[in-house]
């Protein structure tokens, strides 16, 4: 399923790092309830560090925040996990990276540590590309370095 572009002047990935009064009531309704899945059937993870780059990345896909695509914060450990199509999560193995995929386990939080930035669908959810992750990750990295030069 391709991405949907986020039409202008909507919500931001990026705008979802911040931790404001809305998330924390989120936290505090929440059950901190978790659970193993197992990666590399239904989906790969792409662990991104920090979680900026990834929002950031995110964003340069013109990926639509509010389509339910799976995507988890942890704001302790600054990491975004991004759940996406079984058996491509290694086309996405980039330095500052891990891939999660057979054989592995995630532990899917919700807690104040981490939660849910982008709720999955209760049905099938769309899964982003992998290996367009990859590229909005290079270019990201890309422009930045340039930035800094």
């Amino acid at each position: 399923m391709p991405e949907e572009a986020a039409p202008p002047g909507s919500m931001t990935w990026a705008a979802k790092k911040a931790v404001d009064s809305r998330t924390r009531a989120l936290w505090a309704r929440g059950d901190d309830s978790t659970r193993w899945a197992r990666c590399g059937d239904a989906w790969d993870v792409v662990v991104i560090e920090p979680i900026g780059l990834g929002l950031e990345a995110l964003d340069q896909m013109g990926a639509d925040p509010s389509s339910g695509y799976p995507v988890l914060a942890d704001h302790i450990r600054d990491r975004l996990y991004v759940m996406v199509r079984a058996g491509t999560g290694h086309t996405a193995h980039l330095p500052g990276t891990r891939v999660l995929s057979r054989d592995q386990q995630l532990l899917l939080p919700c807690t104040p540590a981490a939660h849910w930035i982008s709720t999955p669908r209760e049905t099938a959810p769309p899964l982003l590309r992998a290996d367009k992750l990859a590229l909005a990750l290079r270019e990201v990295c890309r422009l930045k370095w340039k930035a800094a030069a």
